[in-house]
């Protein structure tokens, strides 16, 4: 028997957690609200966004407001996979192989500049990402309870990049930008960072305890069976229009339905409605599609397309 959904105090442990990051990301409450309903469900983020605009600081701070083990990996052309996942090494002194586990072992991952590493590298983060284990020497190893990866990526320097593959780009529950803020906002940035980073004042506020026992509630959260259709049909329009050589997978049908859940815990709701579904549509669904050649260079991008289909499918009420 599943026990009640006790909002108020998972409305405590996202006011915390909320007000911990806004301290360090000024301005960005509105992606804050929808990374923290990735990272609720076990989803895994990809920022894309020019330089300074706050991408480290954003998962140091979540990482010191949980608790969590932090590591970062700049992703660069000589990365290798041994790199991310770690290596077996032979011990002479007992004649056995020994295995070094690498900095993918960790509860919050930072994947910098992903896109600058090769296609095999890139690559070492599918299972880990799609499975939370990695396999080394074919011996499977769990990934933490808690794992969630923040990959970045500049979207205007192409020189010396891969772009991500299909399979890499499905894995990401959402693709997020940060922006620039507004001049007030970045006087106050200013203002807080010339008497020292703000990340150095962040403490633990949540324990994972409670991201756990968040996740868990959203699980509970009650979604009818015409919004459940209407995800899942929006997820297929994408299937179907020509201006796209690739749709979007299930896994996009899943990762809307699941976001949409912690949402409606965020708005102290226990029940999803159409306006979540729509809220994340974009953000869920547009980084999964691949466009033609004829409609990338006429202009079409795959946020117009999902914009389009949102406008066009009837939304259950």
């Amino acid at each position: 028997m599943t026990q009640p959904i006790e909002l108020d105090s998972l409305q405590l442990t996202y006011s915390r957690l909320n007000e911990n990051l806004c301290r360090v990301i000024h301005g960005q409450q509105d992606t804050i609200r929808l990374l923290l309903s990735a990272f609720f469900t076990n989803g895994h983020v990809l920022l894309e966004d020019f330089p300074g605009t706050g991408k480290t600081s954003l998962a140091k701070a979540l990482a010191r407001s949980v608790g969590a083990e932090f590591r970062r990996i700049q992703f660069t052309p000589d990365l290798l996979p041994t790199d991310i996942l770690g290596v077996s090494v032979f011990n002479p002194q007992n004649a056995t192989f020994e295995v070094h586990k690498g900095p993918v072992f960790t509860e919050i991952l930072l994947a910098d500049e992903i896109n600058r590493a090769s296609p095999r590298t890139q690559s070492a983060l599918l299972q880990a990402m799609g499975e939370g284990e990695v396999s080394l020497d074919g011996t499977l190893y769990p990934l933490p309870r808690l794992f969630f990866v923040v990959a970045t990526q500049n979207p205007v320097e192409f020189h010396g990049t891969y772009p991500l593959p299909e399979a890499q780009m499905d894995r990401f529950a959402m693709r997020l930008s940060l922006g620039y803020v507004s001049t007030e906002q970045e006087a106050a940035i200013v203002e807080t960072e010339v008497n020292g980073p703000a990340i150095d004042e962040i403490e633990n506020c949540i324990s994972q305890s409670d991201v756990v026992n968040f996740t868990a509630a959203a699980k509970q959260v009650f979604i009818p069976d015409e919004l459940k259709r209407y995800a899942v049909e929006l997820v297929g329009a994408t299937r179907e229009q020509s201006e796209l050589s690739l749709g979007a997978s299930p896994r996009a049908s899943i990762t809307l339905i699941k976001c949409a859940q912690a949402l409606a815990i965020l708005d102290n709701q226990n029940f999803v409605s159409p306006d979540h579904l729509q809220e994340l549509a974009p953000v869920v669904i547009a980084h999964r599609l691949v466009l033609d050649s004829n409609a990338r260079f006429g202009g079409v991008t795959a946020d117009t397309i999902v914009s389009r289909l949102l406008s066009e499918l009837p939304v259950p009420r």
